[in-house]
């Protein structure tokens, strides 16, 4: 059976060269790309980290002996695909930076504390309803040398596996109403703005737990019109 990809639904990803973008520059093919057809091996496997996933492993707050500081917020959603149907036994990865918009990386050099507490990444499994949830600490903005004053808006880096190693897709979530949005070239790499929209998560107060945690809720739809923008297109 021949599966036709939708082409329409690449539009809401971000085009190779954004020349704001100033790393797009170097890394943006500069001839017409070739499309391979996937062979069984790359249609079938290998899966990718599904069966390392433990307890514990979606709570960043709890991995050190410590509690991390910061802003303790819940992140979860659904993983869907073009028709709106759950994804089910999706690895869903994150990385992140701490409260004070420092990665744990020796790259990351700028000057704000690292917390010992704190390591900035997490994984799960979406269950049979394509449902994901994790609990961390709401990141910092930070600078990043693209251009004068750069500052990347707070976001979240999410990294969703299907069945095999190449179908792995990345993606930001940012909060909403961040004042960073017009600066960022990143954000705005992704052309058409009910596209960026689909970056952003909303609030959710129906799923904030009182006294302990606020909630953001983020889906992530695969393709197809409403497709959520991913880095890796």
């Amino acid at each position: 059976m021949t599966f036709v990809y939708p082409t329409d639904s690449n539009k809401a990803h971000p085009l190779p060269l954004s020349p704001e973008y100033k790393s797009s520059i170097k890394r943006a093919p500069n001839k017409p790309l070739i499309p391979m057809r996937h062979t069984l091996s790359e249609l079938t496997g290998p899966v990718y980290g599904h069966e390392t996933v433990r307890e514990g492993d979606a709570d960043l707050t709890t991995m050190h002996a410590g509690e991390p500081i910061g802003e303790r917020i819940i992140v979860h959603g659904h993983v869907r695909d073009e028709d709106g149907r759950g994804v089910p036994n999706s690895l869903v990865e994150i990385w992140q930076a701490n409260s004070c918009g420092r990665y744990v990386h020796v790259r990351d050099q700028h000057p704000a504390p690292l917390d010992p507490n704190f390591t900035g990444a997490g994984r799960t499994v979406s269950d049979a309803s394509g449902y994901y949830r994790f609990v961390t600490i709401k990141p910092g903005a930070y600078p990043w040398g693209n251009h004068h004053n750069a500052w990347r808006p707070a976001h979240i880096h999410l990294s969703v596996f299907g069945h095999s190693f190449v179908t792995r897709l990345v993606t930001q979530m940012y909060f909403p109403n961040d004042p960073l949005f017009p600066f960022d070239p990143i954000f705005n790499s992704v052309p058409d703005e009910k596209a960026r929209a689909r970056m952003v998560s909303s609030f959710d107060l129906e799923n904030t737990q009182p006294e302990w945690a606020l909630c953001y809720r983020f889906d992530i739809v695969l393709r197809g019109k409403n497709a959520t923008p991913m880095e890796n297109h």
